[in-house]
């Protein structure tokens, strides 16, 4: 049985936002490119929610900087909050493998400076949507 948009949308909201909750014990702990790369699905997951929320049937592609213009269509407002968001899309790839990078591995080359921006932007994707659509 498929569930009514809002309550689809919370669903992904609360996963949205467990996933934070990991980034940002990893940001403290260490592994670094692992919060980074959390950070950007954390806020695909988060602008997926608000599209679902919306009414969308299926939200296709990782990119973030996509997924606010999808959500601009809706709300405007994500334009203008989310301009620094598709930053995120840089954690997508080279966090994970080896071969993003030009050198060294993605392990050794994420700072915790990285990772507390990039959570830090995850997480104010999180309450943006959030305040649209409601808690999870």
């Amino acid at each position: 049985m498929r569930r009514e948009p809002l309550e689809e949308g919370k669903r992904w909201l609360a996963q949205a936002k467990e996933d934070l909750r990991w980034a940002e014990h990893l940001a403290r702990e260490g592994g670094y490119h692992v919060a980074c790369f959390l950070a950007q699905q954390v806020a695909e997951k988060a602008l997926k929610a608000f599209l679902y929320a919306q009414g969308e049937e299926i939200v296709l592609g990782h990119s973030v900087a996509r997924l606010v213009e999808e959500a601009g269509r809706y709300d405007d407002a994500f334009v203008e909050a989310g301009a620094e968001w598709g930053m995120l899309d840089g954690y997508y790839i080279p966090t994970r493998y080896p071969n993003g990078l030009p050198d060294g591995i993605p392990a050794q080359v994420y700072t915790a400076r990285a990772a507390q921006q990039a959570v830090a932007l995850a997480a104010e994707v999180v309450r943006f949507v959030e305040g649209r659509i409601g808690s999870a």
